[in-house]
């Protein structure tokens, strides 16, 4: 399975657009050309801040969500690296994928997810 990913935008006019996607790159470019979002149609996007890689599709949404709910300026913490607004929900492993936490602390289990754990 292809892993999932979580993005943050900047858009020209400084504010931040979050969004999940398989290909990043791809999203971006639609995004750009005006047939993304209807939030980056209005407010275009010049670069991409952020990359997050998930564990699977569930993972990257609901992280998405957690981002969403973030101010801007604990996303732009985010953005330099600091991930204390979400380590309560989520961690992101030594392959560098982000997962959500449980009490302690090991990956959601998800039932016919396993596969994608290995990417």
């Amino acid at each position: 399975m292809q892993p999932w990913y979580v993005y943050l935008l900047n858009c020209q006019d400084g504010s931040l657009y979050t969004g999940v996607a398989v290909d990043v790159a791809k999203r971006f470019a639609a995004h750009q050309a005006g047939k993304g979002a209807k939030y980056t149609r209005a407010h275009p996007p010049e670069s991409i801040a952020l990359i997050l890689k998930c564990a699977n599709r569930s993972v990257a949404q609901k992280l998405e969500y957690a981002i969403k709910q973030l101010s801007v300026a604990a996303k732009r913490r985010l953005i330099a690296g600091e991930t204390a607004a979400l380590a309560e929900r989520f961690y992101c492993d030594a392959d560098g994928i982000w997962l959500i936490a449980s009490p302690n602390n090991a990956a959601e289990a998800i039932p016919g997810d396993a596969s994608e754990l290995a990417v």
